[in-house]
């Protein structure tokens, strides 16, 4: 009898393993994506600010453009946009104006001076109000300039898209940089998240939906087992081979996993 029931044991649990053994699945572990960054303009580096293997995150500053043009650029539509003496000039002449041709008005409802001196009054203050609102007019456009030469300065500063690490430098300070150059100033790969892209056969096709829970073991020596979720499940399939595309989305806290280790899947 308890021979029997051992052996009951055993195979349930030789069962038990064959199934997990049948819903695991070879896969490969991928960064995110990898960035190749470029300048926006062209300019000579003046400075590398990582090295490879450094974490950077999205916004950190990673080279700059030799930037003495653009600045001087900022420096002086900087100074146009707060020049506040020809504005306060003819402000101080649209009051006294005014004033006149109040006076105007006053002596002329008295019969003390001519119709046209007060004429002379009204146009006199129209003529500053002008002056005036074409001053405003013109330090608007200045501040408007101030803006423009600070974002083609900010060009000048190449920071991180992402989060991530630099894999590759390919560029060093003296050399030119710009947008079309066929090597980027260097090269990042984001990690965290990271993908996990396996294939799997037909009979699969269906059970596997977005969200979906998984677990995740990386070959040694990383070892280990860590939650990931179904984020794409390809709609096309291969015919040849009869199996379709899936990835999931693992994520790597501390960029404890590296990118490009062979795992197993099971879901």
């Amino acid at each position: 009898m308890k021979k029997s029931f051992c052996l009951m044991i055993c195979l349930a649990a030789g069962a038990v393993s064959a199934q997990n053994a049948k819903n695991e699945f070879d896969c490969l572990i991928e960064a995110r994506q990898q960035v190749d960054v470029r300048a926006s303009a062209e300019g000579v580096i003046e400075a590398v600010l990582v090295r490879r293997g450094d974490k950077v995150k999205k916004g950190d500053l990673l080279a700059k453009l030799s930037s003495g043009p653009e600045l001087a650029t900022v420096n002086l539509a900087r100074s146009r946009s707060t020049m506040e003496g020809e504005i306060k000039a003819a402000e101080a002449r649209v009051d006294l104006s005014k004033k006149k041709w109040e006076r105007a008005d006053e002596l002329a409802r008295r019969k003390f001076v001519s119709e046209n001196a007060k004429d002379e009054a009204e146009a006199e203050l129209r003529l500053a109000n002008e002056q005036l609102r074409a001053l405003q007019e013109s330090r608007l456009l200045a501040e408007l300039e101030l803006k423009r030469a600070e974002e083609v300065l900010l060009q000048r500063s190449i920071r991180s898209p992402v989060n991530g690490v630099v894999v590759a430098l390919l560029l060093k300070p003296g050399e030119l940089a710009s947008s079309n150059q066929k090597d980027p100033i260097l090269k990042l790969m984001e990690i965290d998240p990271l993908n996990v892209e396996l294939v799997l056969p037909l009979s699969h096709y269906g059970k596997i939906k977005r969200g979906q829970r998984a677990r995740v073991m990386p070959e040694q020596p990383i070892g280990g087992t860590y939650p990931a979720e179904v984020e794409v499940v390809d709609p096309t399939m291969d015919g040849a081979s009869g199996t379709f595309g899936v990835r999931l989305r693992l994520v790597n806290p501390g960029n404890r996993i590296p990118a490009g280790v062979k795992c197993r899947v099971q879901f």
